[in-house]
Parts: C-alpha cells; structure tokens; sequence
C-alpha cells in the first residue's frame, strides 16, 4: 500500500548534498555555508516543514561540476542549475522566482 504526504510547501528545490560536501562550504556571508543553509537563511526559513518553500538536500545527483553545486527548482525541474561557490543568494532566489 502506498503512501502520500503533503508537506505544504508552495516550492521545492533540491541541492545535491555531495556537491555541497565536496566544497566544504562556499556560500553565506564567510563563505562556510552549504548552499542548502544559505538558501535557507536568506529566505528566512525557521522551520524545515512549516515554510513556504522547501530547500532539500539529497544525494548526489550525478552531474559533479567543479567549483559548484547542482540544484534543481522544483518548478522547472527539466532546467538544472549550477550554482558556482560564492554566488549572490537575492540572484539566485530572483533568477528562480522564489
């Protein structure tokens, strides 16, 4: 028997956990954040399954690029990005419509 939940989110978007892993960080106001954690604190996101976006981190989805991190918008799950380390979060969250 199957079975569904609904987490009540608006949006989702998935970082790929050993992309983030590989660069040690490289995101946030002293580049130490994963870009999952930047994510969220830019968007002000206090509880994981209570906001209206979901920022989750899976494992590796399989495309590795160097420097960089893979994500996926939930929306537009047929376009995937790679974010370089140290990149805008206020460009990343408009350039994804969030």
């Amino acid at each position: 028997m199957n079975d569904s939940r609904q987490p009540g989110w608006e949006r989702i978007v998935l970082v790929c956990g050993k992309c983030s892993k590989r660069l040690g960080g490289g995101f946030g106001p002293k580049r130490k954040w994963s870009l999952a954690k930047a994510l969220r604190k830019h968007l002000g996101l206090k509880r994981f399954r209570k906001g209206p976006v979901g920022v989750v981190e899976t494992r590796c989805l399989g495309v590795c690029p160097r420097n960089a991190v893979t994500m996926i918008d939930g929306t537009e799950c047929r376009e995937w990005l790679l974010v370089p380390a140290g990149a805008d979060m206020a460009e990343l969250v408009s350039e994804i419509g969030i």
